[in-house]
């Protein structure tokens, strides 16, 4: 039996463990506000109404002392945790030592974890397999809940979805990760295609589309719309179908042909020309026209969800209620809005909150940006064509209770050289802050009185690390 059939295996003695426990007993679900951890808790959710259990649950941005406290007076005996806790083993083991306690997590484990009978972990990292790549959170709960009840099985899209917003697919997944989508395509929940890979093909007309190709810049299009019209003339595809403007999926097979061909030809010059073009991955109960058809615009709904602190919509939508649907896509609207006057502070922030220097990026924002919104900055910015390839983008934002979020990433093409939560966890131990995250966006939690001595520590770090890549580049 191979590592991941092991996996599997503690997964299946994990919901044989559950099964054990009465159902008169409540539960208490703690999960992580971004798109994983809504999918996560969703995933879970549907098995534990299928299985006929009593539960409240909570959405957090992290667990610390004060929620572990909180949580330990209320009356649940039984806690699960879904994309977060593994981290925060020693303290949960500490402050909840009075209930059973189940972790279904994918991040780094907490390296001072002694283990307890009251805690059951599922996490691919006790068996070697890479957590940040082979399966997200919300996979974990999956497998979890596939083995408490094959019906569950139906949720296999979802959790593609968690491993979309955890940035896994690199143009495919690895074994745990291709495993569940097999079984979506099988449930007739998600198909894919090879295609144009921007994002937004589902929600916007075409010419926008083209327009607006930031991640992947179309040469002589991105940027102006009378250009992205005049491509599509050019290539003999009518922009519009009657009075509506055509959105990408309204294409033929010859057009798309054309299209892909004449883009891939324009981005010669460009430094991974054929990234614009992928596998594209489709929710095929949602309509043809919906933002929620994609998978990649489905995620980002979830997110904006959490982030604006309505995660009980995000759940809403992964449980296929028709009427949250709505509400959620009128969030995602607020959250534009909101995500446009992040942009606009940090375009016009002074030098004391904005630090560049050759190889990294400092956004000090404090009070001016909310902290469920500075990873979603830095990661903008990671894709940006205005930011070198292979920068460190830091953010910090002050969560108004004393304490500072951080967020980390890296921009371009240098993801795979460097370990983000081995660089974020560095930093955060100078200043007794905790780090989590993942290989490829990690972040942390320091006192809001040791931002400056962060910061410097940071410089010296991320300097060091710039060094590095342009030594090995």
């Amino acid at each position: 039996m191979d590592s991941y059939e092991k996996f599997k295996q503690h997964c299946r003695e994990a919901a044989d463990a559950f099964r054990h426990i009465s159902r008169n007993q409540a539960i208490k679900i703690i999960s992580h506000l971004d798109s994983d951890g809504i999918c996560a808790a969703s995933i879970l959710i549907r098995a534990l109404t299928r299985d006929n259990r009593r539960y409240s649950i909570s959405i957090v941005q992290q667990v610390d002392l004060a929620t572990l406290e909180q949580i330990a007076l209320e009356n649940e005996p039984v806690v699960m945790f879904t994309d977060i806790g593994s981290g925060q083993y020693s303290i949960v083991h500490e402050k909840l030592h009075n209930k059973q306690v189940f972790i279904l997590d994918h991040h780094l484990i907490d390296p001072e974890m002694e283990r307890s009978d009251k805690i059951i972990q599922v996490n691919p990292n006790l068996f070697g397999i890479n957590g940040s790549e082979e399966i997200s959170g919300a996979g974990v709960t999956y497998l979890f809940a596939s083995f408490l009840d094959s019906r569950n099985v139906d949720m296999a899209h979802i959790a593609i979805v968690g491993a979309i917003g955890d940035v896994q697919e690199k143009n495919g997944f690895g074994r745990l990760n291709s495993e569940i989508l097999d079984l979506a395509v099988k449930c007739g929940k998600m198909t894919i295609k090879k295609g144009l890979k921007i994002y937004g093909s589902n929600s916007k007309p075409l010419h926008k589309l083209l327009e607006q190709s930031k991640e992947h810049r179309i040469p002589g299009v991105s940027g102006s719309e009378s250009s992205a019209v005049q491509l599509l003339h050019q290539l003999g595809i009518n922009p519009k179908k009657g009075n509506v403007w055509k959105r990408l999926p309204d294409l033929t097979d010859e057009e798309m042909r054309r299209l892909i061909t004449e883009i891939l030809m324009r981005r010669l010059t460009e430094k991974l020309p054929e990234a614009i073009v992928g596998l594209n991955y489709q929710l095929a109960d949602e309509s043809k026209d919906s933002p929620l058809r994609d998978a990649q615009e489905f995620s980002t709904l979830l997110n904006a969800c959490g982030r604006l602190g309505k995660a009980s919509l995000g759940i809403g939508v992964c449980l296929n209620d028709h009427k949250i649907k709505e509400k959620a896509i009128q969030s995602l609207a607020v959250y534009k809005r909101q995500l446009m006057k992040v942009l606009d502070w940090y375009n016009h922030a002074d030098g004391e909150s904005v630090i560049k220097e050759p190889g990294f990026l400092i956004i000090n924002a404090q009070q001016n940006v909310m902290p469920t919104m500075i990873g979603t900055l830095a990661s903008i910015l990671s894709k940006s064509n205005d930011i070198a390839d292979g920068t460190f983008i830091m953010g910090l934002a002050q969560n108004g209770e004393g304490t500072t979020k951080v967020s980390l990433r890296i921009s371009g093409s240098h993801e795979e050289d460097v370990d983000l939560m081995q660089i974020a966890t560095e930093i955060a131990s100078s200043v007794d802050g905790t780090a989590g995250g993942h290989k490829y966006a990690a972040g942390a939690v320091i006192s809001s009185t040791k931002e400056e001595e962060f910061i410097e520590k940071a410089r010296k770090v991320l300097k060091r690390q710039a060094s590095s890549i342009k030594q090995k580049a």
